[in-house]
């Protein structure tokens, strides 16, 4: 594959040398890893809070590159040749993924330093340990590319079909990791981001693959427009087509009689966590919750539901009556949506004795008493609980927030009085797509998402999490009242616009109305039907481009 370029970029004599795209292709040994690595940190500016997302041409453009250069030096066409050819594949590809989640996941390492006497040993394996893993789904996309790879434009779809089915194991394989999908590119570019109300975020990889990754094959010969960026121009033009039409005509609508107040109360993270710090953390949550904000204002009086975010407390509410009459009295008759942690009594076991379970819940509270709770189902990772901790336990390995938590069974729903049916997401709940609602309910009206990004400090984190949480509202055409503890808190409409927002690292509050659900998109109908039927297409172009090459191979020798 590297002659074949080379042949027909000096065939006219016209150059002196090779070009950076050949560079690339005959790269060998360290500087093909360095090579690898760079572009994959380049990726890393498309997504929040920098949204560059001409970045990502870089990324997937050397991505093609690394793989036309991955072709083995052994065997002569058969299994040890592509088996080598794959073997090269994934190491580029593991490079490149080590560089991308290196340079977008760096802020991990800021959670070990939360507490450090207990956790700063860990930063090492944070930083550099969790890229390097997550790096093997890259390496394992590079694979299956190189599996479907041929020459020309097909090349394009088999990196798509590649890194698509890859990116969707990663969302899912050990409960799952999409955080900063090769997708989120596309997530913050206007018009282009709707097309996920169809295929959702696992929809997005494919698409944004295809149209930064075409631009790679103009080195392919003399003509100015390949098929691959015919069909990624078909491709951008439909989409902003369609994201222009669905934001034409959605327009924002309000839910009668809800007036919402979102308090974030930007504590230091070392002291969210301390009972002895219980008593003056409810006194500022409720002195920053009744604050006037204009003129005429008085604040909780003028709300009929405050919602305060993940993890409120440092103590059990529903055993603190003191706390729940302090609320009562300030919330004069309004509905309090909180983050807390909810105790329950499991039954009796066989040794006589009872388990307390805790679970890490949203709690609706009127009246000094709890009405309605949700717990969440999906516990992070080494954060809420400690996978394997058989094994690493014993070598002092624990999990970042203290205590044992137990996962809710669900539903998915949350019934506060005086509100449509929410759908609950606690923190990490909301970088699932397609895992929004319950699925064998009614359908929510609006999304729900209590965090604490307090872990992360001022870094790129909370704003890829809350572009995350975004997406859901275009997947499931549901509005988003979003409260984080030190930010982003926002309200955002069915269709992914941010009606109010309030900044990382601020103390302050968000008057809002609750925006109307739209209609329910594609996607949210019948997640992934659309994104498996784009995968298959995009398969079916990369299988058509390698058997027409290896037809063509075969056709000259028997020639020769």
């Amino acid at each position: 594959m590297a002659q074949q370029f080379l042949t027909r970029s000096f065939a006219d004599g016209a150059r002196t040398g090779p070009t950076l795209p050949q560079r690339i292709i005959l790269a060998e040994g360290w500087t093909r890893r360095a090579i690898a690595f760079a572009a994959g940190a380049v990726g890393a500016l498309a997504l929040a809070p920098l949204d560059l997302a001409p970045a990502m041409l870089v990324t997937m453009c050397v991505s093609v590159w690394l793989l036309d250069g991955s072709a083995s030096a052994r065997g002569d066409g058969g299994l040890s040749y592509l088996a080598g050819s794959m073997r090269r594949a994934a190491g580029a590809g593991w490079w490149l993924g080590f560089g991308y989640f290196l340079a977008g996941l760096w802020w991990l390492g800021a959670a070990m330093l939360v507490e450090p006497d207990q956790f700063a040993w860990a930063l090492p394996l944070a930083v550099i340990g969790a890229p390097a893993v997550l790096a093997l789904f890259p390496a394992l996309g590079f694979a299956l590319a190189r599996a479907l790879w041929s020459g020309g434009s097909a090349r394009i779809f088999a990196l798509a079909a590649g890194l698509g089915a890859s990116e969707f194991l990663r969302g899912h394989i050990l409960t799952g990791f999409p955080w900063n999908d090769f997708g989120m590119a596309l997530a913050a570019i206007p018009f282009l981001d709707q097309t996920a109300a169809i295929v959702g975020l696992h929809g997005l990889d494919i698409l944004a693959v295809i149209l930064f990754a075409a631009p790679a094959t103009l080195i392919d010969g003399p003509r100015r427009l390949t098929p691959a960026i015919i069909v990624a121009l078909v491709l951008a033009i439909g989409m902003a087509g369609y994201g222009a039409l669905r934001l034409g005509a959605g327009k924002t609508e309000y839910v009668d009689g809800v007036k919402l107040r979102l308090m974030q109360p930007n504590l230091p993270q070392d002291a969210k966590f301390k009972p002895e710090n219980g008593p003056a953390i409810v006194s500022r949550y409720l002195e920053l919750s009744d604050r006037a904000v204009a003129p005429g204002r008085s604040g909780v009086a003028d709300a009929t539901h405050l919602i305060w975010p993940e993890s409120a407390f440092p103590f059990i509410l529903s055993r603190d009556p003191e706390a729940l009459a302090r609320i009562a009295a300030t919330m004069r008759g309004a509905v309090l949506l909180t983050g807390a942690a909810r105790a329950e009594e499991d039954a009796r076991r066989e040794d006589g004795k009872r388990h307390t379970k805790i679970f890490n819940s949203i709690l609706a509270v009127q009246g000094g008493r709890i009405v309605a709770a949700y717990d969440k189902a999906h516990l992070v990772p080494f954060g809420e609980y400690l996978p394997l901790s058989k094994l690493l336990a014993p070598l002092g390995v624990s999990q970042l927030v203290p205590g044992t938590w137990d996962e809710g069974t669900g539903p998915r729903r949350l019934a506060a009085p005086g509100l449509p049916l929410a759908a609950p997401l606690v923190c990490y709940e909301a970088i699932f797509p397609g895992e929004t609602a319950d699925p064998a309910g009614e359908r929510p009206q609006w999304l729900l998402n209590v965090t604490n990004d307090g872990w992360f400090g001022m870094t790129s984190g909370p704003y890829q999490h809350f572009a995350q949480a975004r997406l859901r509202s275009i997947e499931e055409g549901l509005p988003l009242a979003r409260v984080a503890n030190t930010g982003v808190s926002a309200v955002v409409d069915p269709y992914g616009r941010v009606l109010h927002r309030l900044p990382l690292g601020v103390d302050g509050v968000i008057d809002a109305r609750l925006p109307r659900a739209a209609d329910a998109p594609p996607f949210a109908a019948h997640p992934f039907r659309w994104t498996s039927t784009l995968w298959f297409f995009t398969i079916i172009f990369a299988l058509f481009g390698r058997f027409r090459g290896l037809a063509g191979s075969t056709s000259g020798r028997a020639s020769a």
